[in-house]
């Protein structure tokens, strides 16, 4: 009989008590232990199962599981031995970020020191006795949410001598979700504020800790050494990337197949992997992400789980307001292509306007995008970077951001829709028409926010306008641009799939000193198309002159001119 899937429960022990479904994974727990590093931080997409592998590492060391070699019998760890004798044997400190989501710097540093004190509650037996000097209860007594910074920082630090002294040997840390505040931050505007706030606090806590015997550190990006983890010269770091505990967050292919086989749906095992293969770690192919498949054995259907999971809006912000190229790129891995790109997997958060191999990386490192190959450092050139080749992860991230890019038109989805309508129509009137209103209510959404939207490109809106075109006219048309032209110049061909019209349309911004009218930069679009012979690749294909319609968009500002 399969066993009962638990949505959402990350607790090891009501897992391991209600003996619910389950994949092994304590062979994490001998790799790290005997990998001997110091501090170790580990990147794995959101819902990869790094908050259900702390639980298990808390409660296989801490000295508060002494004893429960019930949580851990049948498991490959407790094959071993030796393992066996380390079980509940350390003082562990375990805490998490992952609810750090604030929209300003104070609030965000509220909730941190609000959970530093919940630490210090929960070992308040400490203060008992004389285990402590006068002064060290006084600092004890002082942890609250509104401690001053010099005690926050230096807060698990002194816990760390405490529990050390109290128990005779040194803390094991464990950090879930480090970098969730760091991404709010970010979106908010509070980067600097907070990398001084947490630079100290880590550097306390894993550089200049004597009582720290091991830690480990969890999160979706790497963020860079010189933000937060300056001098810690001690950190290993493993990212999706790297071949260290490859299997070990998410599940393999043969785990997945098994689970269905579990299920009784071994007959489901192309579908399953049409929607949720493609994740990679290091060398270890065909990773599934665990929220996806134990929602599929939950409900025995296909759907987006793991990406409507949570927010994908720092994703969407990035790509919306993203550059020219950058957009460009994209429109190829929404149509299922490739891209090559250098990837810095070290985060700068303050620096990713602008910084498009970091973007890139961003998004390999959230699990929408995978390595397909890379070329290693070239010998000769000692200053080139590895180039990857990389794609959309699988078919589930690509229906996500295939809904995510139908959301840049919300304010005006009503307006988007008639236009639509109105081009497959061949309504001049009614595409300028809506045309004007989409851009009126969409066009400062494509802007990065640096600038008033009235004077930036509008390249940003229509190349987000473009990818609009590839998702909403997939089913009838092969959307593709030749992308040849130089500053506000961009010509799609929407090429029909069964009877429809072939479509040619070029993109122009209206460049005053030349064009004292918008129709003069329509006529300019529309020459474009006449003298560059785009109509060629459509005749190519048996569609006939008479069956190709050719439009030229003038932009100037948030005003659009229509022409045929």
């Amino acid at each position: 009989m399969a066993r009962t899937v638990s949505i959402g429960c990350q607790d090891f022990e009501t897992i391991r008590r209600e003996n619910y479904f389950y994949i092994d994974k304590t062979s994490f727990l001998s790799e790290w232990w005997e990998g001997g590093d110091s501090v170790t931080l580990i990147t794995r997409p959101r819902r990869f199962g790094k908050t259900l592998t702390m639980s298990m590492t808390e409660q296989f060391f801490s000295q508060k599981y002494a004893g429960r070699s019930d949580l851990f019998q049948g498991l490959f760890i407790w094959e071993k031995e030796k393992y066996r004798d380390l079980q509940g044997t350390y003082p562990v400190i375990s805490l998490s970020f992952a609810n750090v989501k604030e929209n300003a710097y104070e609030k965000v540093r509220y909730r941190m020191c609000q959970i530093l004190r919940d630490l210090y509650v929960q070992n308040r037996f400490l203060l008992e006795g004389d285990l402590l000097a006068p002064g060290e209860k006084a600092y004890f007594n002082r942890i609250s949410e509104t401690m001053k910074e010099e005690d926050a920082t230096m807060s698990l630090h002194y816990l760390s001598s405490f529990l050390n002294r109290y128990y005779g040997k040194k803390v094991i840390i464990l950090l879930d979700e480090y970098d969730t505040p760091m991404q709010e931050a970010y979106v908010n505007g509070y980067w600097e504020e907070l990398v001084s706030f947490t630079r100290s606090l880590f550097n306390s806590t894993f550089k200049t800790n004597p009582c720290l015997e091991r830690a480990i550190m969890t999160g979706i990006t790497r963020v860079s050494r010189e933000s937060i983890f300056s001098d810690l010269n001690n950190l290993k770091v493993v990212t999706t990337t790297s071949d260290e505990y490859a299997d070990s967050f998410g599940f393999t292919e043969e785990e997945v197949f098994a689970s269905l086989d579990e299920f009784g749906m071994s007959h489901r095992r192309q579908e399953v992997k049409n929607w949720y293969d493609g994740f990679s770690f290091g060398k270890q192919m065909d990773i599934y992400n665990p929220w996806s498949i134990l929602n599929y054995l939950d409900t025995g259907k296909v759907g987006i789980y793991w990406a409507n999971s949570s927010s994908n809006s720092l994703a969407g912000k990035l790509i919306r307001e993203g550059s020219i190229g950058l957009k460009q790129e994209f429109e190829k891995l929404i149509t299922g292509q490739s891209i090559l790109t250098p990837i810095d997997e070290q985060i700068v958060y303050g620096e990713l306007d602008g910084n498009e191999e970091g973007i890139w990386s961003l998004l390999l490192a959230s699990g929408y995008l995978k390595v397909l190959q890379y070329e290693e450092f070239d010998e000769v050139d000692e200053d080139s970077d590895p180039v990857y080749e990389l794609c959309l992860t699988n078919r589930e991230v690509r229906q996500m951001f295939r809904t995510m890019v139908k959301g840049w038109f919300r304010k005006s989805r009503s307006e988007y829709n008639d236009f639509i309508k109105a081009l497959l129509s061949d309504d001049l009137k009614a595409m300028n028409h809506y045309m004007n209103k989409v851009a009126l209510a969409t066009f400062s959404s494509f802007d990065t926010g640096n600038k008033p939207s009235e004077s930036a490109e509008p390249e940003r809106f229509y190349h987000g306008f473009v990818l609009g075109l590839l998702v909403e006219l997939s089913d009838r048309y092969t959307v593709t641009s030749n992308r040849e032209s130089g500053f506000g110049r961009y010509d799609v061909m929407l090429e029909p799939k069964q009877g429809d019209d072939g479509i040619i349309l070029e993109f122009k911004v209206q460049d005053e000193e030349e064009e004292q009218e918008l129709s003069d930069t329509v006529q300019a679009a529309l020459l474009q198309i006449e003298r560059k012979k785009y109509e060629a690749a459509l005749l190519a294909k048996g569609i006939t002159q008479d069956r190709i319609r050719k439009y030229g968009f003038a932009f100037c500002g948030k005003k659009v001119l229509i022409g045929r």
